[in-house]
């Protein structure tokens, strides 16, 4: 395998090795949220407002870096300026 097609295999492993914990981490993090959340609206009914609110921008949070990961991915995919910059110097 030349220097390319590692270069192209090391950025498939490592994009979905990122789309993997990217989704894997969010995904606990929501869950242990939204059962910290029903917890303590069973608990305190009366702030279920509250809770709500807190746990919708809570949630907003974890998802958001969840998206990243995948950007990220994509980047690794598609627009590596690594592979440009390697691809030039090997004359393609």
């Amino acid at each position: 395998m030349d220097n390319i097609g590692l270069i192209g295999t090391i950025s498939i492993i490592v994009s979905g090795l990122t789309i993997a914990t990217g989704s894997i981490g969010p995904a606990l993090g929501e869950a242990r949220a939204l059962a910290q959340a029903l917890s303590s609206i069973a608990q305190q009914p009366d702030e279920a407002n509250t809770i709500t609110r807190t746990l919708f921008v809570g949630l907003a949070m974890v998802e958001s870096t969840a998206i990243y990961c995948f950007v990220v991915a994509i980047i690794l995919i598609f627009a590596n300026p690594f592979w440009e910059h390697v691809v030039s110097k090997a004359g393609g």
